[in-house]
């Protein structure tokens, strides 16, 4: 068979596309823990505090949570992972492209977490100057962007001109990854022990589930879930710590790429894309 010349540029020419494409999408390449513990411009070492590990019978997740934008949503799923109360509870509800749900502590526990219900923090207000997103797109007008690597929508920065707080408004993104609260359709306040990590990303929920963390090491594990409403088999949460209370020799380090660091920022601006769900996840390395 014959292809002609014109043919041939053709398909040269989309190639070359798609991979201009696929290249302004690409993340720079993930480095080693040793690598990135000598980098502190580019990598930063999460708060063993903010860091939650659940361990499955699918694998381990590990959680990054995010107090600045959520706090009292970080206290209490602190509180409840320190109490040992999500050890055998089930991903009771697991849905293909959407999301996978947990925490549910009164199918197997009477009376629950036994904590009030937290009111909602659907969107913060944020003073851009103290504290700056790194953002996609134009500075002045951009509303979409990250802070500390969490996928974060706000008001333009202008805006804060005419507020009397000096803040804007703004709240996390629900992509692919995210960790978020799951409550009652017809009470906002209702949320309390039961989670959901997102297997895609949703924009219905933004500003209407309260989001507070990110998974940073396992996304394989909760796209693995068995799926249902509830699955047949579900798979169960084991154990749930915060990073803090595991011996130092036994705690996983986790390292995210600065999404404020002189490399991220050279990709930021090599991008054509400005939604951040559409991008892949800010890199993590684990040192087990």
């Amino acid at each position: 068979m014959k292809i002609s010349l014109t043919f041939a540029c053709k398909i040269l020419f989309f190639a070359s596309v798609l991979l201009s494409i696929c290249l302004a999408n690409a993340q720079p390449p993930k480095v080693t823990p040793e690598e990135a513990r000598a980098d502190p411009e580019n990598w930063r070492e999460v708060n063993p505090e903010n860091l939650l590990i659940f361990t499955t019978t699918k694998g381990k997740i590990l959680i990054e949570i995010l107090p600045d934008i959520a706090p009292k949503h970080a206290k209490q799923f602190r509180s409840i992972a320190r109490s040992d109360l999500y050890n055998g509870t089930e991903f009771h509800r697991v849905i293909r492209g959407f999301m996978a749900q947990g925490g549910d502590i009164e199918r197997v526990r009477k009376g629950g977490s036994g904590l009030p219900n937290i009111q909602a923090e659907f969107t913060f207000r944020r003073n851009p100057e103290q504290m700056p997103l790194d953002l996609l797109g134009q500075d002045q007008s951009a509303t979409e962007g990250y802070y500390m690597g969490f996928p974060i929508k706000t008001q333009s920065k202008y805006l804060a001109f005419m507020t009397t707080d000096g803040r804007v408004e703004s709240w996390m993104l629900h992509c692919k990854g995210i960790v978020s609260t799951a409550r009652t359709s017809d009470n906002e306040n209702s949320g309390n022990s039961q989670f959901f990590l997102m297997r895609a990303t949703a924009p219905h929920l933004d500003k209407l589930y309260t989001a507070w963390g990110r998974v940073v090491h396992g996304q394989d594990v909760v796209d693995d879930l068995e799926l249902g409403e509830p699955p047949k088999i579900p798979d169960i949460l084991t154990d749930a710590t915060i990073g803090t209370d595991v011996p130092d020799h036994r705690r996983p380090t986790v390292w995210v790429m600065r999404t404020d660091g002189p490399k991220f920022k050279t990709y930021l601006a090599s991008l054509k894309q400005t939604e951040v769900c559409k991008l892949p996840p800010v890199n993590a390395i684990v040192e087990d």
